[in-house]
């Protein structure tokens, strides 16, 4: 598909997995911070002050953070891999590939919950919250090892 662009990509592939990081590092940001917001949510009074302040947080760090990260991500990803070719790497990639759908999967349920607040039917205890949130970080140094390992 990008064939054409191939050379252009390779010369601009240390600029491009510069932007995928940036990316990454914004969209972990909001991946490790939105869960503890979540936390602080489920102690707050439906409708209250704290409440209302939490649902503007929450919208503003999953619209204007999170989800532009997600997309900075994925394409300047889908650059560097383009720029290499998927035949090139080691199984080491599809292994982060997998990892990275998992955070994915997270992303949505953040939005999933984002939601549940907002509406105020969330059924979830702070403790749940807490777990939650220490999955993206695991996930983060198993795709780190990965990426700088390469072990297979």
């Amino acid at each position: 598909m990008l064939e054409a662009y191939k050379p252009l990509l390779q010369e601009y592939y240390l600029h491009l997995k510069a932007l995928h990081i940036i990316f990454v590092i914004a969209w972990m940001a909001g991946l490790l911070y939105m869960p503890r917001l979540f936390v602080y949510h489920t102690q707050a009074t439906l409708g209250g002050e704290l409440d209302v302040t939490l649902q503007t947080m929450e919208r503003r760090l999953y619209r204007g953070i999170m989800l532009p990260s997600l997309i900075g991500t994925l394409l300047f990803g889908f650059l560097l891999i383009s720029a290499i070719g998927l035949a090139n790497f080691g199984k080491w990639l599809h292994v982060k590939l997998a990892v990275v759908l998992v955070l994915f999967a997270m992303h949505g349920m953040m939005g999933c919950y984002r939601k549940r607040f907002l509406k105020g039917t969330n059924k979830r205890s702070a403790l749940y919250y807490r777990i939650f949130n220490e999955i993206p970080a695991v996930l983060m140094v198993v795709i780190v090892f990965l990426v700088v390992l390469q072990p297979f």
